[in-house]
């Protein structure tokens, strides 16, 4: 747990430290690359959203069928 607090002591970057990842991300990739990767995050947040619905659907329906066999 203390490795935690020490990962958490600095916090989120701030403003500047945005600016250097930016110009980072650009001159390591490309402007060019920026908008393909971006692409490809967006699909994979958009495939892990699915994933995690599906399986709480998945939870649900198995709590339903759970409960209507207790009634039985």
């Amino acid at each position: 747990m203390e490795i935690l607090g020490h990962i958490f002591l600095f916090g989120m970057p701030g403003g500047p430290e945005w600016l250097i990842i930016i110009l980072f991300v650009i001159i390591f990739f490309g402007a060019k690359k920026i908008p393909e990767l971006a692409r490809g995050l967006g699909k994979g947040i958009r495939e892990f959203k699915d994933a995690t619905k599906g399986v709480k659907e998945e939870i649900e329906e198995g709590l339903n069928v759970d409960e209507s066999e207790k009634k039985k």
